[in-house]
């Protein structure tokens, strides 16, 4: 009996990438990736860069002000930040596309794939993936499995990542009655803007408040989250008072985090926002906690981990260095 054909899958969205890696059986439906799509499998071990790229980014990293400028001025032109080889994607031939609405910053915009996708001659199924939390990040774990033909893999996939979660909240009312420690997640250094959607919602499940840009939104699961990440002025970051400060810039590493950190720590009004901080974390924010893929139930546990003041809660290999 033959087996049937494979979905062949293009991925223009790096947590999408890491989710299709995740479900067994779905790194073998890439056929194209966005150039920020590098690797995939859990943890992150199989090199994907053998796959064709199909984006390339507009802005050019510079200074973390210079680069806000640059977004912009794009997007007030109506510009997109990236381009995409529309003759590479139809060569390529997918059945599936996985891409998104929720953020112009982050990837190509979905619109812009489902005029290139209407106007093949096989109109590929593209998939719009759009989440605000953790809980929508889970259900697109589902999502993709079903649209590729690996919904048993999925739920393998969801299953373990569900029980990690619970496992975290259970953490947490093992604790008893705390108090909760102020938490500040930044996300870009110049402005700085404070972290949104699913972060602070993680900061809070994780035993810890996250007063700038708290969960004010409510979603059908009753699930709360915050808005979307967005700039703060010193004033505001310094009434914070916060305990624990996370610096995990969307688009550096940790070499850059540390170095835009040494910046950001000289203006005079860092050292009244964090005359009451404990302690300060740089962390891989691309890899870690800016992607919505299975990667933020690792960010969950990390944060249960510096909260709790339980670090064996803390993953292995967890891209994170304690800079105060």
């Amino acid at each position: 009996m033959l087996s049937p054909p494979k979905t062949r899958v293009i991925s223009l969205l790096p947590s999408a990438t890491e989710i299709l890696g995740s479900i067994p059986g779905g790194t073998e439906l890439l056929v194209g990736r966005s150039h920020e799509g590098l690797r995939l499998g859990r943890p992150l071990r199989r090199s994907i860069t053998d796959r064709p790229c199909l984006t390339k980014q507009r802005t050019t990293f510079t200074t973390p002000a210079d680069v806000n400028r640059q977004v912009s001025e794009a997007l007030a032109l109506g510009q997109s930040l990236y381009t995409l080889d529309v003759d590479l994607l139809k060569a390529l031939e997918p059945e599936v596309i996985l891409a998104q609405s929720l953020c112009k910053v982050c990837a190509i915009d979905f619109m812009s794939v489902e005029r290139v996708a209407a106007s093949m001659e096989k109109t590929p199924v593209v998939l719009d993936l759009n989440p605000n939390c953790l809980g929508d990040m889970l259900e697109e774990v589902t999502m993709i499995g079903n649209a590729v033909g690996l919904a048993q893999e999925a739920q393998l996939v969801l299953d373990e990542l569900s029980a990690r979660i619970r496992a975290v909240e259970q953490h947490v009312l093992d604790r008893g009655d705390f108090v909760k420690p102020r938490c500040l997640v930044i996300e870009w250094p110049d402005p700085v803007y404070v972290s949104g959607h699913w972060t602070p919602q993680i900061v809070e499940m994780a035993g810890g408040l996250h007063p700038l840009n708290s969960c004010v939104k409510t979603n059908a699961r009753g699930e709360k989250f915050a808005r979307y990440g967005r700039p703060f002025t010193p004033e505001e970051i310094v009434d914070t008072q916060a305990e624990i400060i996370i610096i995990a810039p969307c688009g550096l590493d940790l070499v850059e985090t540390e170095k835009q950190t040494n910046l950001l720590a000289e203006n005079d009004w860092w050292q009244q926002a964090t005359k009451q901080t404990r302690a300060i974390y740089l962390v891989d924010g691309s890899q870690m906690f800016n992607r919505p893929g299975p990667r933020l139930v690792d960010a969950l546990e990390f944060c249960a981990g510096i909260i709790l003041d339980q670090p064996h809660l803390i993953p292995d290999g967890f891209p994170y260095k304690l800079w105060k």
